[in-house]
């Protein structure tokens, strides 16, 4: 496979938050109960779907928050047994669970908060059966979890699951080292913004404004 740059867009003019993308992610990846990696997050008022300002001058956006899969992931630099990694041919940071001796240096050296799930003990399921794709990776207790980008999608040419989730079609998904890819043009015609920029970790998730 040749090198490429996998990264997401969220249009933030198109996002209803209908919480279809945590919800496919949740399914997909067989989460275990009160497990999380996508949270839509908005940008406005005190609460959930509330704007800020005084009527009628009213201001608010969704973001979606997960795993950001830098360029410069810090918890890849502190990861003391490679558990946590960036694959070279696209860019995207996994986890190996196998690996993993539940340090939680990752967790503390992610500057984006609550993106991560450490598993305290064996995982529990709302359901008594397995959901989601027979690829995903088996859940353990004491490793740390996150959003994989659905890689085990994206090895059969597929998407994220969120992305094919989403019916406001807010979500772009693609290679960004490719100039005439979709995510390419939309980042060339649309301003864009990326959460804690001047952390330096150059995330592969963009919101387009």
């Amino acid at each position: 496979m040749a090198e490429s740059k996998l990264v997401m867009l969220v249009d933030t003019k198109r996002c209803i938050a209908c919480n279809s993308c945590a919800v496919a992610c949740k399914v997909e990846n067989n989460l275990p109960k009160d497990v999380w990696w996508n949270r839509v997050m908005t940008v406005g008022g005190p609460h959930l779907d509330a704007p800020s300002g005084t009527y009628p001058n009213l201001e608010m956006y969704n973001v979606t928050v997960a795993c950001q899969h830098c360029e410069n992931p810090a918890c890849v630099k502190v990861c003391p047994v490679g558990a946590t990694y960036k694959d070279p041919e696209t860019g995207v940071v996994r986890q190996d669970y196998d690996k993993c001796i539940g340090c939680r240096m990752c967790m503390s050296a992610c500057p984006y908060n609550g993106v991560r799930s450490f598993n305290w003990e064996e995982p529990v399921y709302h359901l008594d059966f397995a959901t989601g794709d027979q690829d995903v990776a088996p859940h353990q207790k004491h490793v740390v979890e996150k959003c994989t980008f659905c890689w085990h999608r994206l090895a059969k040419g597929l998407s994220p699951a969120c992305v094919e989730a989403c019916s406001a079609r807010a979500r772009i998904f693609g290679d960004a080292s490719d100039p005439d890819s979709a995510v390419s043009q939309k980042l060339r015609e649309r301003s864009s913004m990326r959460l804690l920029e001047d952390r330096d970790t150059e995330p592969s998730v963009y919101f387009l404004r």
